[in-house]
């Protein structure tokens, strides 16, 4: 497993054998990048060469590569197609031997995820006319379960235990399943409270390791701040605040179970002011000292 890292970018390459090609599914690759307002894309040395392409010249690969599009807004070209216009809550299924290009809008930028994967179940299902070549496009929305489903995929890869392959197999159906529903259903749902609360986890999720001003987050979304609260608890079931902290509070979990880092480190990343007040939180949240937890894994 090759893996390359910026500072907020995941990007990993994946090995398999032909145990696990007798599955039905490989994963090639998986990550997620944050293309920021007037950054070039793609960004230099972060794929290996198969993977890189020019904008203007496109690429061809050898695999079904799924994107989903969470900020900011581009396009996408393809071969025999057409060209697309891509915002976020848009996912497109790009696939094998044909040429492609996409690129996020230069005054925007975008944040993306993607997961790479071939095999005989995935050209079963599309043989059989579940996904459209013609229509790349998937409009699912921004939706956190998919996100997470990503972010699994990532963890796995990065675990790299055996057996790691088939665990991302089932991902990558599972995230397929999903934006096939989601894109079937989506004219049929009232989306607009959905897509502002979905839109509000994602934000959350992206700044976990930032100190995110709640009140300024619903002004960015055009709701008055306790409006806001208010249609946050109905729809999650909980306060914007509670569930913010519960995010940094899952991934310090996650960090004092996978890493060396100091627990001071631990503080600091996740931007607590000082890390006597994040082991006071930790422990309140879950009975346990940051220490006592790290022994316990």
């Amino acid at each position: 497993m090759k893996e390359t890292k910026s500072s907020r970018d995941i990007v990993r390459y994946l090995v398999a054998d032909e145990r696990d090609s007798q599955f039905g599914v490989v994963v090639n690759t998986v990550g997620r990048q944050v293309i920021a307002p007037h950054q070039s894309y793609p960004p230099v040395d972060v794929h290996p060469d198969a993977y890189l392409f020019e904008v203007n010249q496109g690429r061809i690969l050898k695999e079904y590569q799924l994107l989903y599009i969470i900020s900011g807004k581009g396009t996408l070209q393809i071969d025999g197609v057409g060209e697309f216009s891509v915002e976020a809550g848009n996912m497109f299924l790009i696939y094998p031997d044909i040429r492609h290009t996409y690129k996020p809008d230069y005054q925007t930028g975008w944040g993306e995820y993607w997961i790479g994967f071939s095999g005989l179940i995935i050209d079963e299902i599309v043989a059989k006319g579940f996904f459209s070549f013609n229509q790349p496009l998937l409009r699912v929305g921004l939706n956190e379960r998919i996100v997470d489903l990503y972010i699994k995929a990532m963890e796995i890869a990065a675990e790299g235990r055996a057996g790691y392959q088939q665990a991302l197999a089932g991902i990558v159906i599972h995230i397929l399943g999903l934006a096939s529903y989601r894109d079937r259903t989506y004219d049929f749902d009232d989306q607009y409270i959905i897509q502002k609360m979905n839109q509000v986890k994602l934000i959350m999720r992206e700044a976990i390791y930032d100190k995110l001003d709640l009140e300024q987050l619903a002004s960015d979304i055009h709701m008055s701040y306790s409006n806001f609260r208010k249609t946050f608890k109905e729809f999650i079931g909980v306060s914007p605040s509670y569930y913010y902290q519960q995010l940094k509070l899952d991934e310090a979990k996650l960090l004092l179970s996978t890493s060396a880092i100091t627990i001071k480190e631990i503080a600091f990343k996740l931007n607590y002011d000082n890390p006597e007040s994040f082991a006071v939180f930790f422990k309140k949240r879950t009975g346990y000292s940051p220490s006592e937890y790290r022994m316990m894994r």
